[in-house]
């Protein structure tokens, strides 16, 4: 096999601590219970254990888990923790149930395995992070760093060292040739220490243990330069990606051959999350499908005594990657529409039924597209389809517009429930809901979509720019 030539796989003894002690825990907590509760070691126990130990380690990897915790929040630490052993018990009794041995293991002494797995996961990490903290606070452990580059990516860089304190990172300043007048705005002239020479002299000198250099990507030769300044130091050298590209990066690296790629356009569901969403979607269609099935039929009656028409309008949209899929709706409006020029509907619009009107308020019409999501063409989270007009429309005018076809359209998404749905009557409205799309398709993970389909429930099904 041959080994890359640019870039290294990043790893962290960490992540490799955190997940011997998760799993030391979970065996911790099975002993304790079996002490305490008195249930006998037998073969149904120990598949136990291992099919919860299994479980919690792949729904670890889902959950990011075990990434770099120290550019981390406790908090979400301890809770991506607890989700993966939810469904590691979830898993346990769903096997346990098909293959019938639940009647062989205590449904007591297995509560209080949870529990106490529930509170060593959560007392371990607490008692490392109060470790870590006061070691920080005596002023141990803290680690020099500076920015070479007064740009956006630099200001973005600083908010988020200020803003995590466990980080604990002692920030020096930042360090640019630039006049004052070509910084990015929001850093005056003097949060700006010295030129960028003075950082590399004090890299050198052991001042600084971590150098961020976040300089436009056109600076290349300048950063070539820092770089081999630095090559007889010690510093850890990070280089910050322009900000333009940062916005739109997967940060994945892929190969061809020896050859190492960045991607920066690509699809976040690849490969083994492509799965995990298909599963996703096909689990939480069916549930939801088995149960509105009432609802359903109780609409397509109301629509076919109320007016004239097919009960179920089928338009042309742009699925995954710009291929024309047909999405499913219950018919709204007194008329299809569905050529090359679509008016978007409006408050008061007169092709709508009274009974659409309540069908669009209460989201109600999009029902039948989880038919879609089981068909493969749509997902339960995405960006809303758009009409093919209003996507060669927009596509013209808003920026990376397209992009928010990397991923399959939802029946719910991002910038749904922040309120950025219904008609978009100016440029502003649909730039706003592209920008949250591809914020959903950049930071997309399982935890996310489960997020967004819970605060849709709450949320999600009416707004006053549903018309």
């Amino acid at each position: 096999m041959t080994s890359s030539r640019t870039f290294k796989p990043s790893g962290s003894s960490d992540a490799n601590f955190y997940r011997l002690f998760d799993i030391f825990a979970l065996f911790l907590a099975f002993q304790c219970a079996a002490l305490i509760y008195g249930f006998q070691l037998s073969p149904f126990y120990i598949i136990s254990v291992l099919c919860v130990a299994l479980s919690f380690l792949y729904s670890a990897e889902l959950f990011a888990t075990y990434r770099s915790w120290r550019a981390g929040k406790f908090k979400t630490m301890v809770m991506c923790a607890w989700a993966s052993l939810l469904i590691a018990f979830a898993v346990l009794f769903f096997i346990s149930f098909i293959f019938k041995f639940t009647d062989s293991l205590s449904r007591l002494g297995l509560g209080i395995w949870f529990l106490l797995s529930f509170t060593f996961l959560y007392a371990w990490r607490l008692t490392v992070h109060l470790y870590k903290r006061n070691r920080r606070k005596l002023g141990l452990n803290l680690r020099n760093v500076a920015i070479v580059g007064a740009t956006e990516s630099a200001a973005y860089l600083h908010e988020e060292i200020i803003k995590n304190e466990e980080l604990g990172f002692k920030f020096l300043g930042f360090f640019d040739d630039r006049k004052p007048e070509r910084l990015f705005s929001k850093l005056a002239s003097h949060d700006v220490e010295g030129a960028i020479q003075q950082a590399v002299d004090a890299a050198r000198e052991g001042k600084i243990d971590i150098l961020y250099i976040a300089l436009p990507l056109k600076a290349e030769r300048r950063i070539a330069d820092i770089l081999l300044q630095l090559g007889d130091t010690t510093v850890d050298v990070h280089v910050i990606p322009d900000f333009l590209l940062s916005n739109l990066i997967h940060a994945r690296i892929e190969h061809v051959g020896a050859v190492d790629t960045l991607s920066v356009f690509e699809s976040p569901c690849i490969g083994a999350h492509e799965f995990i969403k298909r599963t996703e979607d096909v689990v939480v269609s069916a549930i939801i499908l088995t149960l509105i099935t009432p609802v359903l039929l109780a609409i397509a009656a109301a629509i076919k005594l109320t007016s004239k028409g097919p009960i179920i309008f089928k338009q042309d949209r742009y699925g995954l990657d710009g291929r024309k899929i047909k999405v499913w709706k219950f018919r709204s409006m007194t008329v299809t529409e569905n050529s090359d020029v679509v008016t978007q509907a409006t408050k008061n619009d007169v092709r709508i039924t009274k009974l659409g009107a309540f069908l669009r308020r209460t989201s109600l019409d999009e029902l039948p597209q989880f038919i879609n999501v089981i068909k493969g063409d749509m997902s339960i989270v995405g960006p809303r389809p758009h009409a093919v007009a209003h996507n060669e429309e927009y596509r013209k005018k808003v920026e990376f517009y397209m992009f928010r076809h990397k991923t399959k359209p939802g029946i719910t998404g991002w910038a749904q429930i922040n309120g950025w749905r219904g008609e978009t009557d100016t440029l502003d409205k649909m730039t706003k809901r592209v920008e949250f799309d591809l914020h959903y398709i950049k930071h997309w993970s399982l935890w996310f979509d489960i997020k967004i389909i819970f605060m849709t429930i709450f949320k999600g099904f009416k707004n006053e720019n549903a018309y």
